[in-house]
């Protein structure tokens, strides 16, 4: 929906966000040349940064991948994206996995994921970065996350993609990596520089994980649907299942749902609920009509309890 400052700021000025206004469960919808895909957002002095995958189909049918950010006070009214990576099918940054503090300055996640050759997918150097800012809006150059270790060659660490940085709860100088690599892998390093190999659990793409209470909970992507797995140590989890939000109603959505990422916002009088953003595919990714590079949207819905979700339009009969 096309931003409004004044809407925006209207609608907040007591700087409670009301998600009961919100009258459908798109934030941007693609098209048969855009696809908006891998949201991830965090909430700043008010703001909801909302960061993700834009794919454009140019008239010559070129497909390059950027990452965008937009931004809103209620979640109804955002500005419009905004690019922010360059133009280049070497490198196609994208998939953002989070924005975390880390000192005084924001880092935000991401990866390359190369398709120089008309590849469907991204290519064998597809490898994971982070860049720094101080104000969400302005990135420095991407520098190389080495989670194999220092002693790792670029071209021996293996095609990796989706990163997810995690402080940990019990060692606050500790940072998790989780990527995607033989299911979801993780890494360690007590500086964002330096990283130790600390195994895999089974999972699909776009790991996602947040503290809940003595647990973490893992969301992830498997084949259609959004993945939930919990853990005491980070090491063994077990699968709590797969949700589908409203996707048996949903046109925009019916090729595939996938993509979730969780902003935990239970603890915070504005908002008081833990957002899911996530994006739809029209068409399933073999469809000749599209559904990977184009016809992607991205939703949002929300939570008391990480189990039960409401979305704008939800009916009692939606499973």
């Amino acid at each position: 929906m096309a931003f409004s400052a004044m809407q925006a700021w209207g609608a907040t000025r007591e700087g409670h966000v009301s998600l009961s206004a919100l009258s459908s469960p798109i934030i941007f919808r693609g098209d048969e040349t855009t696809a908006y895909r891998d949201p991830v957002a965090v909430y700043h002095e008010g703001w909801f940064w909302l960061y993700f995958t834009l794919v454009k189909i140019e008239p010559d049918k070129q497909v390059f991948s950027y990452t965008a950010w937009s931004k809103s006070r209620d979640l109804a009214f955002w500005t419009t994206p905004k690019i922010f990576t360059p133009r280049d099918q070497t490198l196609n940054y994208s998939s953002p996995g989070n924005v975390v503090r880390y000192g005084d300055e924001w880092i935000l996640c991401l990866q390359t994921y190369p398709r120089p050759n008309k590849e469907k997918y991204g290519n064998e150097t597809s490898r994971i970065w982070i860049r720094r800012s101080r104000d969400l809006e302005n990135w420095s150059e991407p520098e190389l996350l080495r989670v194999k270790g220092p002693d790792v060659s670029r071209e021996q660490m293996g095609r990796m993609i989706d990163p997810y940085l995690l402080q940990d709860t019990t060692d606050l100088g500790k940072w998790w990596c989780f990527y995607k690599q033989n299911g979801v892998s993780m890494s360690w390093s007590r500086d964002l520089k330096t990283w130790t190999y600390a195994g895999r659990t089974a999972g699909g793409e776009n790991a996602c994980v947040i503290p809940d209470g003595d647990e973490y909970v893992l969301i992830h992507s498997p084949a259609n649907g959004i993945g939930f797995k919990r853990s005491k140590d980070l090491k063994e989890w077990r699968d709590i299942g797969v949700l589908k939000l409203g996707q048996s109603d949903w046109p925009w959505a019916q090729g595939r749902l996938t993509g979730g990422f969780i902003l935990d916002l239970r603890q915070d009088k504005r908002v008081g609920k833990a957002l899911m953003f996530f994006h739809g595919s029209t068409y399933p990714e073999s469809d000749k009509r599209g559904g990977f590079d184009n016809f992607a949207s991205l939703g949002i819905a929300w939570s008391n309890d990480l189990t039960n979700w409401t979305w704008p339009g939800k009916t009692e009969k939606t499973p």
